[in-house]
């Protein structure tokens, strides 16, 4: 029996087994074992194939955004618009069927957007080129999921799954448990909330799955058991997600209502260039980016050349970005903007910069 047919038993059985007190360590077992075996399937065969031309693109500019959905939704269209780059569309599926690169230039920002040949169904199996999609999206800092508003939530379901099952957890954060195997002592468990999804039997029986025998173990939060498997496994990748709704010219406006009022969602016509500006807003929030400015002495700030930084960033990663030796140098700084109680204030390398700050550094 293949991993395959494996994944597929087991799927079967826990769908057919009943979620009550008395099948919850079975199912805890179902789901491991079904971990394990997903885990398999995404490692590369060892025997190598004919080479092909190449997929994955070199990461480039502040940040990068990975383009998913299934073929035909308007991935292409939307590259076209938003960048310089001209991705070929067309009214039938699969019109791209490599990695398309282009750059959205705002805010002074350049970020990346990658278009992704259109996910099948049973990508993370590796249909349709799926598994090398799945791998280039793992790489992004933000993943735009293209749906098509006429087909309702069917197509976003299908995509959650897809991703859920190699290791993409989407607007969500890790788990709050400590878990660290030794060499000896058996399994310490402990947890400082009550817990009302995993009990010691549950974590004890998931860690036997995975052959491990002795391990601190500490719950800070309420978990389910899924949420322990991804801590055991450990490459499970927790990324922001945003839901954009192409095609909304085509169906009612109570129906656009609801979709733009669903959490992590933005409605959109690439036809019609309808709401483009608003996903880039809202883009840019999701990114977590901020713009900072420079300051020489007696000269007025550079507002034509920002630095692009991460949200929280201190005045030490500043420091870096403009030459790796001036934290080493470094005196003081003054800073003008919302970050400081007056302008201009004095702060030391561990203030924390905010969107749209000035900065000069004097150096020893």
């Amino acid at each position: 029996m293949g991993i395959l047919d494996k994944i597929g038993e087991i799927e079967r059985e826990i769908s057919r087994t009943q979620k009550n007190k008395a099948t919850e360590y079975h199912l805890g077992l179902l789901k491991a074992k079904l971990a394990k075996y997903r885990a398999q399937l995404l490692e590369p065969s060892k025997t190598a194939g004919a080479k092909g031309e190449g997929f994955d693109v070199m990461k480039s500019g502040d940040a990068r955004v990975a383009l998913i959905g299934f073929p035909s939704v308007g991935k292409s269209t939307f590259l076209s618009l938003m960048t310089s780059t001209a991705s070929e569309a067309a009214s039938y599926e699969f019109t791209t069927l490599t990695c398309i690169p282009g750059v959205i230039e705002y805010k002074g920002a350049n970020i990346q957007l990658l278009d992704l040949p259109g996910i099948i169904e049973g990508a993370a199996q590796g249909k349709g080129r799926g598994r090398q999609v799945i791998a280039v999206a793992r790489t992004a800092d933000v993943v735009i999921m293209m749906l098509d508003a006429t087909k309702g939530g069917v197509q976003r379901d299908l995509l959650e799954k897809e991703l859920e099952s190699v290791g993409i957890r989407l607007n969500s954060k890790k788990p709050n448990i400590y878990f660290k195997p030794k060499k000896g002592g058996g399994l310490s468990f402990n947890s400082t909330v009550p817990l009302t999804m995993c009990s010691e039997k549950l974590v004890q029986l998931i860690l036997h799955e995975y052959k491990i025998f002795n391990a601190e173990v500490l719950f800070r939060e309420d978990s389910t058991p899924d949420e322990f498997i991804d801590v055991i496994v450990g490459n499970r990748v927790y990324m922001p997600c945003l839901y954009v709704y192409n095609k909304v010219d085509q169906i009612s406006i109570e129906e656009v209502n609801r979709l733009a009022h669903v959490p992590n969602s933005v409605v959109i016509s690439c036809g019609m260039k309808l709401n483009l500006d608003y996903l880039l807003e809202t883009l840019w929030d999701y990114l977590a980016l901020i713009c900072i400015f420079t300051k020489k002495r007696g000269e007025r700030p550079d507002f034509g050349d920002a630095i692009i930084m991460r949200r929280a960033a201190s005045v030490e990663h500043v420091c870096h970005r403009i030459h790796r030796t001036l934290a080493g140098q470094f005196k003081y700084a003054l800073v003008w903007g919302t970050s400081t109680k007056y302008s201009p204030q004095r702060v030391g390398l561990t203030h924390i910069m905010e969107h749209e700050d000035v900065i000069q550094i004097v150096k020893k």
